[in-house]
């Protein structure tokens, strides 16, 4: 959530006030959104710019920290990323790179892992 709608409301007042008490009363306002925002459609200005906060974290994890917890194995891991992120996103013609859900891994690691 990145409050478009509580922006939405603001600009709603802003040109309320604009038309009423600064002397803009001859505006024509035909819409709130010029639709730049891009909200919940996919568009270049997203991938190539972001939204909201970004946060880039890196960790190495051990092969033995990989078994022993995740219950997998280094191989798996790294044909999984090919497999799914990389063949997958690329026949599905995937939009701004090729990528996972990143809080839905993190998700699924606590479930599994408990």
């Amino acid at each position: 959530a990145m409050g478009m709608n509580m922006i939405s409301k603001g600009c709603e007042k802003a040109l309320d006030v604009m038309t009423k008490e600064c002397g803009f009363d001859d505006m024509s306002i035909i819409s709130l959104s010029g639709n730049f925002c891009t909200d919940k459609k996919s568009a270049a200005i997203n991938w190539t710019d972001g939204r909201g906060k970004s946060v880039v974290a890196e960790a190495i994890i051990p092969g033995e920290v990989v078994k022993s917890v995740l219950k997998s194995d280094v191989d798996a891991l790294v044909e999984l990323n090919v497999s799914k992120n990389l063949i997958g996103s690329a026949m599905a013609g995937s939009l701004g790179g090729f990528n996972a859900h990143a809080s839905n891994i993190v998700s699924a690691i606590f479930m599994a892992t408990g």
